[in-house]
């Protein structure tokens, strides 16, 4: 018996995979370009290390609280009408962001744009799996992920020579012409809204969760010092962002339809993918916000030489992505995580000696081995994460892991931060800011972080023989990219 001819991708579908494309490209660019203007925004904007972090943060914790309504939004209002609406807040979000005044209206302006972009992502995996049906569904996601994969690239690359050649203000007005493009193209491309739905969303769940995931955040981001530890208002903000989440966490267990399902954490399959996955976020996007800075003050870079130093990273990721599908069908998820945990780890070591007088050359070849190894942790914890997991709960999982990712990404930036902000403080070199042993030691707990990811792969639960990697990893295609 002859095996059928596998689903051809026909000039339409590929014509919609491009048109929504061009709106994502803006979005994946924007959680690492920006990391080569910190150093300028800091100086011009007069911005303390703590405050700068936010201009990060912000923005993916935005892209976390937004990610579990967008299902929600589609079914309401139409999948042409509601990516049209992302594209059009993530454009006023970069104009805004463009003329900011100060750092803080930098951050308000950068979660108005994190509204957009964090629609923007699930709602590509979103129409295109309309479009393309379950048999094509997997190739076209292949090949719209391709420039996913080279946004960490690119991203600092891009931002580096746009700072040399204009101004910081620039990496957010160069989306200007793509987003404009994308909407034109959206009109005549996209079908017909069809919203209108009886879909509810979880008012407790949104009335809960997302307040309490920045009263953490905002919480961890007060504490510069020990002595604030015992502030009043940093206190409160703690304890009432861990109540809100825990009274959260109650009524999801509760909920028939919650906003995101703790629940699916009873499987330890998905409760160890998912502490990993908050941990690589930790590990991925931390050093993005100290790298910067330290090429920049304590061995006087500029921006586009800083892009391309940054760059190994994501090539690392690349690479470990592109053959990671390869290793997973011949080696136990587990058993790779554990190896390419120690991969990341040992290329972060170098990073702890940045007060020793570092190459730049062993430096690159050390973010080139952790983007490796984070790229093969990427996927092996995808392929693991739904193993014992109910087929018709695997999309709430994937909204959940998505949502875990991104928190930990902007929890590791606002940790970091925090980190970089004591030891600066504590220094007592001539220019604080240019000292590197103070970003050495914050590297040491980034290399405790990193390392931390083999005790949450140790319980990781081992693949039935035979079974094979590929269709489970294509439950959750965009989160492997966000």
């Amino acid at each position: 018996m002859q095996t059928p001819p596998p689903e051809r991708l026909d000039r339409r579908l590929l014509i919609l995979a491009g048109t929504l494309l061009i709106g994502a490209i803006a979005s994946l660019l924007d959680s690492t370009i920006v990391s080569v203007a910190l150093n300028e925004i800091s100086a011009d904007l007069e911005a303390s290390e703590t405050a700068l972090s936010w201009v990060s943060t912000s923005y993916l914790l935005t892209l976390a609280l937004v990610t579990p309504l967008v299902g929600w939004a589609v079914d309401r209002f139409g999948s042409r009408r509601m990516w049209m609406f992302a594209l059009v807040v993530f454009l006023g979000g970069s104009v805004l962001c463009g003329v900011a005044w100060s750092v803080e209206s930098l951050i308000a302006f950068r979660v108005v744009k994190g509204v957009g972009g964090g629609m923007v992502l699930p709602m590509v995996q979103t129409i295109l799996a309309q479009a393309a049906g379950p048999k094509r569904f997997g190739k076209v996601m292949s090949l719209v992920g391709i420039p996913g994969q080279l946004a960490p690239i690119l991203g600092p690359v891009a931002g580096g020579l746009i700072i040399d050649v204009a101004s910081w203000r620039w990496i957010f007005f160069v989306n200007v012409p793509l987003i404009l493009v994308a909407l034109v193209l959206a009109h005549r491309v996209l079908p017909p809204s069809t919203g209108g739905g009886d879909a509810k969303v979880d008012r407790v769940g949104v009335m809960l969760l997302p307040p309490g995931m920045v009263a953490l955040v905002y919480g961890f981001s007060r504490v510069r010092d020990v002595a604030q530890l015992t502030d009043p208002l940093t206190v409160g903000v703690l304890l009432a962002g861990a109540a809100l989440i825990a009274a959260f966490c109650v009524h999801s267990v509760r909920s028939r339809s919650p906003l995101v399902d703790v629940g699916l954490f009873r499987s330890r399959a998905f409760s160890s993918s998912s502490l990993l996955v908050f941990l690589s976020g930790v590990a991925v996007y931390g050093p993005l916000f100290v790298l910067p800075l330290f090429y920049a003050r304590s061995l006087g870079h500029d921006s586009s030489t800083i892009g391309w130093l940054l760059a190994p990273q994501g090539l690392g990721m690349l690479v470990g992505l592109s053959v990671a599908g390869w290793l997973t069908d011949r080696y136990q998820p587990r058993v790779l995580i554990l190896f390419a945990t120690a991969l990341s780890v040992a290329g972060t070591v170098g990073f702890t000696q940045l007060a020793s007088d570092p190459d730049d050359l062993l430096l690159g070849v050390s973010l080139g081995v952790r983007g490796l190894g984070l790229g093969v942790v990427g996927v092996a914890i995808l392929i693991t994460a739904y193993l014992d997991i109910p087929s018709d709960r695997i999309p709430r999982g994937t909204v959940m892991i998505a949502v875990v990712q991104r928190v930990g990404a902007s929890f590791g930036t606002a940790m970091v931060a925090l980190l970089l902000s004591v030891n600066l403080g504590a220094s007592d070199a001539g220019g604080p800011q240019a000292d590197p042993s103070a970003y050495a030691n914050t590297f040491w707990w980034v290399l405790g972080m990193a390392a931390a990811m083999v005790v949450p792969a140790l319980f990781m639960p081992r693949r039935p023989d035979g079974e094979a990697a590929d269709e489970t990893a294509k439950a959750a295609p965009e989160s492997s990219r966000s």
